[in-house]
Parts: C-alpha cells; sequence; structure tokens
C-alpha cells in the first residue's frame, strides 16, 4: 500500500491526468446564464442562503489588489502542461471527475446497488445544493470575472464569486470521504483544491473565488453527511430469513450471506417509505404461475439471440462495475455531453436522477426481503427443469423479486424522460431493455421485470412532481 502522502500525490496526478484528456469531446458547459438558479428549491439546505457567503474583496481595496497579483502571478507562471489540463477543464463539466471518482469507489467495493444508489444520490444532491447556493452568493455580489491575464477560455456568462467548480469540488470531496473512509480523506481534499486552483491558473477566476467557493462547497457537503448519518442505513440485520421451498439461497455453491436485508427500511427522499409501491406477492412456490416464470428464464437463455447477449453484458452491471445506478449515471452523462446544459441544470439533472435511483433501490429492497424470492438459478434446478443450469451472468447475492435493474430504470427512464421530452422513447426504450436483460442474463424472472418497471414508474413521476416545482422551470 502507498503511503498516504504517495497516495494523495497520485489520486492528484490521475485527477488532472482525467481532466486533461476525459473532455475533448465536451461542448462548453454554459450556454447561456441562469440568473434565478440561486433560486431554485434545494434538497438537503433548508434554502440556497442558509450558508453565508461573505462579500468578494471591495474593489480598489488591499485585499483586492493582493487577489489580482496572485491571478497574475499564477497565469504568468503556468507551463505548457498546466496550461493545456486547464484549458480542457474549462471545457468540461465540474460535476464529471467527481462521478468519475464515484464510479471507482463503487467498482473497488463487493456488490451492494443500493448501496451505491444511496451514494450516488448524496454525492449528487451535495453537488447540486452547492451550485444553488453558488448561484445565489453570485447574483447577490455580481463580482465581473477576471480580464487581462490572458483567460485560456471565455468566462462563463455569470459572475465569478464564489466559484462553482471549486464549491462544487468543495461539497463532492467530503461527501465522497464520508462515504468511503476507506481513501484518505486528505486525497480527495487535494484533488478539489487542485481542480479549484486550474480555475486561477486558467485565468477565470480570482483566488478568493475559488477559495469562498471551496469553503462553501465543503459546509454544503457537511450538512449533507449529517443528513445521511439519520437515515437509518446504518441498521443491523437480525439474521433471521425463512427457510420455506422457493426462499432465497445462496447461489448453487455458495455460502453467501444476503446484501443489505435492511435496505428497504432506509429513509427515503419522495416517498413515504420504501414499501410505499410494494408489489403484490410472487407466485407460490411449486404452482404452475411460479413455474412458468422459472421456464420462461431457462428458455429465454436456450433461444438467446447476439443482440439479446450483448444487452445482458452491456446492463450486467456486476462485480468491479459502477453497478445498475452507475450504469444509467454513464449514459446520463454521456447524453449530457451531446445535449450541453448549463452547470446548474447538469447538477440538477443528476439530483433529480439519483435522487429517483435511491428511492428505487430502497423499494426493490423492500420487496426483495418482503418475499425473499429465490433466484432463477436455484428455481431452474430445484424443479427439476435442468439439474445443471447456469445463467450467462454470475447470480447476485439478493433476493429476485423484484428487479432492482428494473425499479433503478423505471425510475430513471421517467425522470429523464420528463427533463428531455424529445427523447422519450430512448429512455423508455432503454428502461425495457435494462429490464428485459436481467431475463436474458438469467437471473431475473419476466415477473421481476414487470413489476421492478411499474414501481420504479412511480418513483419517477413522485420525482418529477418534485421538479416541477423546484423553480427551474419558472
Amino acid at each position: 500500500m502507498p503511503s498516504s502522502k504517495h497516495w494523495i500525490s497520485l489520486v492528484v496526478a490521475a485527477t488532472l491526468l482525467l481532466v486533461a484528456c476525459g473532455n475533448d469531446e465536451h461542448k462548453a458547459t454554459t450556454p447561456g446564464a441562469e440568473p434565478t438558479a440561486g433560486s431554485w428549491q434545494t434538497w438537503v439546505l433548508s434554502n440556497a442562503s442558509e450558508i453565508a457567503v461573505p462579500a468578494p474583496p471591495a474593489p480598489d481595496s488591499a485585499a483586492a489588489r493582493a487577489d489580482a497579483a496572485a491571478l497574475k502571478r499564477a497565469a504568468a507562471t503556468r507551463t505548457p502542461a498546466q496550461a493545456a489540463a486547464a484549458r480542457r477543464a474549462a471545457a468540461g463539466s465540474p460535476i464529471q471527475p467527481w462521478m468519475n471518482v464515484n464510479f471507482e469507489l463503487v467498482a473497488n467495493r463487493a456488490k451492494n446497488p443500493v448501496a451505491a444508489s444511496r451514494a450516488y444520490a448524496l454525492l449528487s444532491v451535495a453537488m447540486y445544493d452547492a451550485t444553488v447556493a453558488t448561484w445565489k452568493a453570485k447574483y447577490r455580489y455580481k463580482r465581473a470575472a477576471p480580464s487581462g491575464v490572458g483567460a485560456l477560455a471565455p468566462a462563463g456568462p455569470d459572475p465569478s464569486y464564489p466559484s462553482e467548480h471549486a464549491a462544487i469540488a468543495g461539497a463532492a470531496s467530503r461527501v465522497l470521504a464520508y462515504l468511503y473512509p476507506e481513501r484518505p480523506a486528505v486525497a480527495l481534499d487535494a484533488m478539489a483544491r487542485a481542480l479549484a486552483h486550474q480555475r486561477v491558473v486558467a485565468g477565470l477566476n480570482y483566488p478568493s473565488d475559488t477559495r469562498e467557493g471551496l469553503k462553501l462547497g465543503r459546509a454544503v457537503g457537511d450538512k449533507v453527511i449529517a443528513y445521511a448519518k439519520q437515515d437509518g442505513s446504518d441498521a443491523k440485520w437480525d439474521g433471521r430469513r425463512p427457510h420455506t421451498p422457493g426462499s432465497w439461497q445462496p447461489p448453487p455453491g455458495s455460502l453467501a450471506r444476503p446484501v443489505s436485508p435492511m435496505g428497504g427500511t432506509w429513509d427515503t427522499w419522495v416517498m413515504t417509505s420504501g414499501k410505499e409501491f410494494r408489489p403484490p406477492p410472487f407466485p407460490a412456490y411449486g404452482t404452475a404461475a411460479y413455474r412458468a416464470q422459472a421456464q420462461a428464464v431457462h428458455d429465454a437463455k436456450t433461444h438467446l439471440t447476439p443482440a439479446q447477449r450483448k444487452a445482458a453484458l452491456f446492463w450486467a452491471g456486476g462485480q468491479g462495475t459502477a453497478l445498475p445506478p452507475g450504469i444509467w449515471n454513464q449514459v446520463v452523462l454521456g447524453y449530457l455531453r451531446r445535449e450541453p446544459q448549463t452547470i446548474p441544470r447538469q447538477a440538477r439533472v443528476l439530483a433529480l436522477l439519483n435522487v429517483a435511483q435511491a428511492d428505487a433501490g430502497v423499494a426493490a429492497w423492500d420487496a426483495k426481503y418482503t418475499y425473499w424470492v429465490t433466484r432463477p438459478e436455484n428455481a431452474i434446478r430445484d424443479l427439476g427443469i435442468d439439474a445443471h443450469w447456469k445463467p450467462l451472468i454470475k447470480t447476485p447475492f439478493f433476493p429476485a423479486y423484484i428487479s432492482g435493474h428494473a425499479t433503478y430504470s423505471g425510475a430513471a427512464g421517467e425522470v429523464m424522460s420528463y427533463l428531455f421530452p424529445k427523447d422519450r422513447k430512448l429512455f423508455e426504450a432503454k428502461a425495457q431493455e435494462a429490464a428485459n436483460s436481467r431475463v436474458w442474463g438469467g437471473i431475473h424472472y419476466p415477473l421481476d421485470g414487470i413489476e421492478g418497471l411499474r414501481v420504479g414508474r412511480k418513483i419517477g413521476a413522485l420525482v418529477i412532481d418534485r421538479a416541477r416545482t423546484d423553480g427551474a422551470d419558472t
């Protein structure tokens, strides 16, 4: 294991390389000003003014002159490599690097989709609330962007102070450090400071813009962490589970314990609780309806087409990946690269998407551990359909009904269809494909997907109701 100091240098270097090389296809992310974004409804903050932001240095004051001098020094001494990295970062999204870190951290842990969707929501909400709070201060103080220092990119159309890039970095670094204590918090903080400093190197922000942005973001991050500590995600399972025929058992040859049996009890963002849309029971074990569900999975693998196999592997979301809610984030981030949005609207899209997915995860886990339905691999063998049958993709270590993939996808597809109605058919098709892919992969029954989509869409509708009144469309 590298030392803490060495780890920090590795994280910062990798981050700057990612920003320098990973945004080549990005279009400008600030197509227009957002003068009202500071009035949008927040998720954890009571309002955008909850955290006080001091005024920037007064014009012609000693502090303002020192600020300008520090900016000129940073611009004058930048190396060609620093300039190239700062230029590319300025063209990219300040949100993307932090989502990439979250994808990596999820992939490095044991597979736990409901914990992953919680993490994506907390990170996205922190970045969104930090952005809204930043815009509130921007239009309060209306500080113009720096000029006359050879800026490497056009300044955004909104005021400069405080820096939204720094605020997003401050909030994200704090929340990720809480969610993943196995990673040094000091390394994530160093990453935040490095990304914020790039704005100064690029000549786009004064040092005080980034300094106050980091402080604001960290304060927002602390508020989100306090919220997260009260959401019930630390509830302990008593170890009891049913052992009747058809009840969940680990896959053949495994002694794995079930993943997050208490996930369905966690607090929700828009639902009253995880059981609000609980589906009806799965067909009873041994009945014709139950056997038909198992037979359908068996037959799907027997007649699998190349296109179905490709879809099953694309949506697999197994160990070592960003998991199902992460796949949707990757799809949406790719979409946003082709459909540029202002930074506040990028943050809003990710927050709405991930709040919907977080609640979808809780709802799916409520159903899974209410009914404890065993997976097709076990059922097909136990029913005598095929004593040696294996699925295309690895069976997860939690019950089948309902499909988490389908629930996540129903919620995500509904929210994205509302936000981008011109591509409704695209998002609905993606959601249906994701649900079907689990049958093609051999790890879910058809009914798991049908009910998962239904529940997910209901959750998506609740998030849309919230979005209609958050002020962004006024």
